[in-house]
């Protein structure tokens, strides 16, 4: 993300087996070859007072929910081969090792040793508009004022929630693949380094079209979808405090909830639609390559557009025609040290051979752009000489053999020397019959993306379209450019930790994991990665006591709702509440509109809905106001509603949190 000048920029400026319990067993082949399964889950964190995850800005801190952020998880099973991958997609900005791990410890204290490392994928959609501090290290935790436990918890429990679901869900199954393209959803937001590519021209829009989708059946029936396709999460500008899942959470609400008729609250299973991202290094939502501009100047509407958008092109190509998955299910992981990679001269642009190197941010990665936010003033993309004066304050010093290895960066900060960024990452394969997904724990740019895919699709002796880049994979450690780009250090290449043979090195170590998948070996586990300090570093104040008037009570409506509204207007109501970090209310909601329905008060939405808006606002000291808004959507019934809120409260005396429920006065719709 160009914005993820983000929480490296925030650096220098700051710091410079078996079978299991209660599921299927791997039978033996029959009519299905695989069992699949689908599950989901609420993973939204603190939505007050917590800095989001995406654009580093420290005044970004969430004030409410627009949509609540989701894990959507699908697991596979090859009934002949026995071997199963679970699949995960989640509304956040990226994978953190700290998720990682604390996943795949739920897991494993659940189901002993079936789900691990090597058939575990955990990716992200890359939504800048999440509460962040979920990650083990400094840099990606700085602008959030450190690590913030809450947050990390609710994604670690709702992510692996979802899995649970999926593996619950497990029946016998088929896969099918759809291939389309859209080109109204994405730009280039990096022209000048992809003209550099010799091989640009497999790209004659400059942007990646390609959307494939994986539609998932049961005994025949559709019970949901993965649709990848190429675009920046960040319709949301930084200017936004709502908790959002963003354009590609939208494309999934619509398909799941308009369209599927599923109701998130109501525990029921239901069609699961996720839209995870590729290689969206250089690919931007904002078509006027300006934040929240493009299609229209308004950042909720390009949010819904661009998402919409994703939407249909994805059931027009699963209506369409369709190839059947067959073949095994199978799966590659190791971890690389990316930090010191000798790179073979076949997949370096001169033949030499080449390296890599510890982890630098540059001096680009301050500039940030115009497309997606502003960064810091005084930097520009493309600037390989660094401002001195601005940093000698700070007292970061690179050392010259690792200048020289990043050369032409303009190096800042040492970060993966200081472990403030990972240098051991972990690379791996699925394969889910024809299909196979290089999980890459970073934001690959296009071309980068189509030469690593090459290289898989060559050791692997399959089609090129069968190779696809799941991005923001398992750990995050930012850009992967080509040389060519690097060499202009745009935010991209001043993002591009480990030097110029970045994408080189991960087109021979993916190459490495691809023989081995196509051998049937096992692959070697690679170095450990180490523990980072100040894993738990936080200086975020956490909830004291809430207060209120004297002549007030929690719940209590201090604006009411009018009698009466058209669609397409919005009712509101004002209450007494409490801090949201009290409960987080994770599967459940903060407000419901309720309708009046044969004498009794039904709910017809929520804060997951696209319709309603939580906000909450601190009042004094301790004093809060919860607002909640619903924009009567076209085709709402006539009748009678109203508003309400549930929130909490916590005592200053005892420290013990209470609930409570306000109400609006009722109001007709008609």
């Amino acid at each position: 993300m160009r914005s993820k000048r983000s929480a490296v920029a925030s650096v220098v400026a700051c710091l410079v087996g078996a079978l299991v319990l209660g599921g299927p067993p791997a039978a033996q082949a029959g009519p299905e070859p695989y069992l699949v399964g689908r599950g989901i889950s609420d993973i939204t964190g603190p939505a007050a007072e917590n800095g989001m995850m995406g654009y580093s800005k420290f005044d970004q801190k969430t004030s409410g929910i627009h949509q609540r952020q989701r894990s959507r998880a699908y697991v596979v099973v090859d009934r002949a081969g026995g071997k199963r991958v679970a699949y995960v997609n989640a509304d956040l900005a990226m994978v953190f090792r700290a998720v990682q791990e604390a996943v795949l410890a739920k897991l494993q204290a659940r189901y002993g040793s079936l789900y691990t490392r090597d058939n575990v994928l955990l990716s992200a959609t890359h939504t800048h508009a999440g509460p962040g501090g979920f990650s083990h290290n400094l840099a990606y935790n700085l602008s959030i004022l450190g690590m913030q436990r809450q947050t990390l918890d609710a994604i670690v429990d709702g992510i692996t929630e979802s899995v649970v679901a999926a593996h619950e869900d497990l029946r016998p199954g088929s896969l099918s693949l759809g291939r389309g393209e859209l080109t109204d959803a994405s730009a280039n937001r990096s022209r000048t380094a992809f003209e550099r590519n010799p091989d640009k021209g497999f790209f004659p829009l400059g942007i990646d079209p390609a959307m494939t989708v994986l539609t998932f059946r049961q005994n025949g029936r559709e019970v949901g979808a993965i649709s990848w396709f190429a675009t920046h999460n960040t319709s949301m500008t930084n200017e936004n405090t709502l908790i959002s899942p963003d354009n590609k959470g939208y494309a999934s609400y619509q398909w799941e909830h308009d369209d599927h008729g599923v109701r998130y609250l109501d525990g029921r299973p239901g069609f699961v639609a996720a839209f995870p991202n590729t290689n969206a290094g250089d690919m931007s939502p904002n078509l006027d390559l300006r934040p929240g501009s493009g299609p229209t100047q308004d950042e909720v509407e390009n949010t819904r557009i661009i998402g919409e958008r994703q939407s249909r092109a994805a059931q027009r190509i699963s209506a369409g025609p369709q190839t059947t998955v067959t073949g095994s299910v199978d799966h590659r992981m190791r971890f690389v040290d990316m930090a010191s990679v000798a790179v073979d001269g076949r997949y370096t642009p001169d033949g030499r051979p080449g390296t890599t190197c510890s982890g630098v941010v540059g001096a680009s990665t301050l500039a940030g752009s115009v497309e997606d936010g502003p960064a810091v003033p005084g930097f520009t993309e493309g600037m390989v000489t660094p401002l001195k004066a601005l940093l000698e304050p700070l007292h970061v010093e690179v050392p010259q053999w690792l200048k020289d290895c990043q050369y032409p960066k303009a190096s800042l900060v040492p970060t993966g020397l200081v472990q403030a960024t990972p240098n051991v990452l972990p690379l791996q394969i699925v394969k889910l019959g024809a299909l196979h997904l290089v999980a890459v724990p970073g934001e690959v740019t296009i071309v980068a993306g189509l030469r690593i895919r090459r290289a898989v699709a060559g050791e692997l002796g399959v089609p090129l379209p069968d190779v696809l880049i799941q991005g923001y994979a398992n750990d995050y450690s930012q850009y992967v450019t080509t040389p060519e780009e690097y060499d202009a250090q745009q935010y991209e290449g001043g993002s591009t930790l480990f030097g110029r043979n970045t994408a080189p090195a991960y087109q021979q170590e993916f190459g490495r994991l691809a023989a081995s998948l196509r051998a049937g070996t096992p692959a070697p586990a690679g170095p450990e990665p180490g523990t980072p300090p100040f894993t738990d570093l936080n200086l975020q104040t956490g909830v004291v006591f809430d207060d209120k008037a004297l002549w007030h009570a929690f719940g209590q409506v201090l604006t009411e709702p009018a009698a009466s509204y058209r669609r397409g207007e919005t009712a509101s109501a004002v209450f007494v509440t409490g801090h949201p970090k009290n409960d987080l209310h994770r599967n459940g909601t903060f407000l419901e509109v309720q309708r009046l329905v044969d004498g009794r008060w039904a709910r017809v939405a929520d804060d997951g809905d696209w319709s309603t808006r939580y906000r909450w606002r601190r009042v004094g000291v301790a004093n809060s106001e919860a607002t909640v808004t619903w924009t009567i959507p076209a085709g709402t019934p006539a009748g009678t509603y109203r508003l309400v809120h549930h929130g909490d409260w916590k005592s200053g005396w005892t420290g013990a949190v209470s609930p409570f429920t306000g109400t609006s006065r009722a109001f007709t719709v008609g």
